[in-house]
């Protein structure tokens, strides 16, 4: 993981990250997990997820945390009545449905990532695209397409925009980062 070695202080953000809580079929996914929270962590950020330990949520979180991270779960009361929470997180926020698990982690969060994931990651990814574009969001959000996961989801808001369901410059400006050096420069604006 030789892009760790630059720690970054200087612009600290809460960065809430959607992804899957299975692991998928590909061990690569389980990696970048991984890595992206071992990311966040070394370069001073607060991650911002599910709460949850299982799946590629629990791969985030480990990677965090064990290299010093911040980070804090949202997770709903029914999950934890399934006793799906991740152990020793830095502050485990509880909710009472999913509805105010996804408006506390909207709340928490600075810029919003899109991992791999199912359909409860394309359903947050969406509301955040859609309270952003409508101003009732602050913050910034994109796809991390690593694997080329995001690609088909990539080509659907490009023709979105040919169809003239969304304007060509905002769907033009929708970033797909394959990278951890395309993540940061996102990250620096």
């Amino acid at each position: 993981m030789h892009h760790l070695k630059t720690i970054n202080r200087g612009n600290i953000m809460n960065i809430t990250v959607y992804l899957g809580a299975r692991t998928g079929y590909s061990a690569v996914y389980r990696s970048y997990a991984y890595e992206l929270g071992a990311w966040i962590a070394c370069h001073g950020h607060t991650l911002i997820y599910g709460g949850s330990r299982t799946g590629l949520m629990g791969k985030l979180a480990d990677g965090a945390l064990e290299h010093g991270g911040r980070v804090i779960g949202v997770e709903p009361q029914f999950f934890m009545d399934d006793e799906l929470q991740h152990e020793g997180l830095t502050q485990l926020i509880v909710t009472n449905d999913m509805a105010s698990r996804k408006e506390k982690m909207m709340e928490l969060g600075d810029v919003f990532l899109a991992f791999p994931g199912g359909i409860g990651t394309l359903e947050e990814i969406s509301e955040v695209m859609s309270q952003i574009k409508l101003g009732l969001l602050q913050g910034r959000f994109a796809f991390l397409d690593f694997n080329g996961y995001y690609q088909p989801m990539k080509s659907l808001i490009r023709h979105m925009a040919e169809e003239g369901f969304v304007d060509n410059h905002w769907a033009g400006q929708v970033a797909f980062l394959s990278s951890f050096e395309q993540l940061e420069a996102f990250l620096a604006g």
